[in-house]
């Protein structure tokens, strides 16, 4: 034991100061990946990221951590294969073991409406330079002999394959960016909750109230996930989202068995497999607004019954435990990453089941707006007025709802 006794802080427990250039409101991956780069790209380091409880307590400690860039529209698709390419990155630019494991993500396909839909989805992808790989059913086979293809009232009839899908270990990511962002003189600020918002004469935000007092910024950005309405509503806006618990799952360890992730095309269900040998699942969100993070029983059935009709042998794995976290879901099921309404707030919000695979692109375009007053290219169509100007970007969440014609 007395080798583990000496370690060091991975970053600084900070002090709130009386004003900051920006501050961040939340600690998750978005937040911190946001600081790092505001730091790294644009030289501005009198920033503060403020948490209310503790580093990665919130969804960024409570996902699946499945990253992918299989988005089929041009507002999607870009910005998610930018993040895919942080990914592969990642771990060089923060000198820290994100566990990043590019085992390929393969959603089947169970109909021929579905495989028509696929294939032009693969087939976006490309166009924006993501990879992509049709299979048939032979091929998928091959993969996965396990599934069950032809017992089953969903027969598998193919698959859509990205290679450089996978997953990275999710507090890793946070602790990764968080030890960064503090090196580069960012101010983590943890236990301290934003109780109100401050304001000039003519409305615009100038800062924040906390359960640790005022502090003062030129800029506030909201990167606070499910949390958002919450947030928002401090300062007398509502925004077009709706918080919901998203479950998950994970079983026993088991020996190595599934290659990758797999999600199936006849209802949401996604399975892949930890380093520790769990095996990770979930599926849709539970049906009703909440702000908790546990889940029902009707949807830890649903979630069951969809990996046994797809996998029969997960029948046999027992289950060590589940969670739920809360996501805020917008109204076409695409982000936003924008001006807010008032002068000086900053809104990088409605992930839906997106989140924790945009982590880095979201940190590097909020960054840029941030420190720009500018959108980057690559998150131009995540507007806030979308809504009102009609430029919806309708992918619902790209996995929120089953695609059978």
């Amino acid at each position: 034991m007395t080798g583990h006794r000496r370690w060091q802080r991975a970053w600084r427990d900070a002090q709130p100061k009386d004003s900051y250039d920006v501050i961040i409101i939340g600690g998750g991956g978005h937040g911190l990946a946001t600081a790092h780069y505001l730091a790294k790209n644009h030289g501005i380091t009198n920033v503060a990221v403020i948490e209310r409880g503790w580093i990665g307590g919130g969804n960024a400690g409570r996902n699946t951590t499945i990253i992918r860039s299989n988005y089929g529209l041009p507002g999607n698709e870009p910005f998610y294969e930018w993040s895919m390419k942080l990914w592969e990155g990642l771990e060089q630019e923060l000198n820290y073991n994100a566990m990043v494991s590019q085992r390929g993500v393969l959603n089947l396909y169970h109909s021929d409406g579905q495989r028509d839909a696929f294939a032009r989805r693969g087939n976006a992808m490309r166009l924006h330079g993501a990879d992509s790989e049709f299979l048939d059913r032979d091929q998928v086979r091959k993969l996965a002999p396990f599934l069950n293809y032809d017992y089953s009232r969903f027969p598998i009839l193919g698959g859509l394959l990205q290679p450089r899908g996978g997953t990275a270990r999710h507090d890793a990511v946070v602790w990764g960016y968080a030890r960064s962002a503090s090196q580069r003189g960012v101010d983590i600020i943890q236990n301290c909750e934003v109780t109100g918002f401050l304001t000039d004469a003519s409305g615009a935000i100038t800062g924040v109230e906390t359960s640790r007092g005022r502090i003062h910024a030129g800029k506030v950005g909201m990167a606070v996930a499910g949390n958002s309405s919450r947030v928002a509503a401090l300062a007398g806006l509502s925004l077009p989202i709706e918080s919901h618990v998203l479950q998950a799952f994970v079983s026993e360890g088991l020996k190595p068995i599934i290659p990758g992730v797999i999600t199936f095309g006849a209802g949401h269900f996604y399975i892949s497999q930890s380093d520790k040998g769990g095996l990770v699942f979930g599926g849709d969100i539970d049906g009703y607004n909440s702000y908790a993070q546990r889940g029902n029983l009707p949807v830890v059935e649903d979630v069951c019954e969809g990996g046994m009709a797809v996998m029969p042998m997960i029948g046999r794995a027992r289950l060590l435990r589940s969670w739920g976290g809360t996501v805020d879901m917008s109204m076409d099921g695409s982000p936003f990453i924008d001006h807010g309404p008032l002068p000086g707030l900053y809104v990088n919000a409605g992930w839906c089941y997106g989140g924790f695979k945009a982590t880095p692109a979201s940190g590097w375009c909020f960054a840029h707006l941030l420190a720009t007053d500018r959108a980057h290219d690559t998150a131009a169509a995540f507007r806030l007025d979308r809504f009102v100007t009609g430029d919806l970007i309708d992918e619902k969440g790209q996995g929120a709802q089953p695609n059978l014609h």
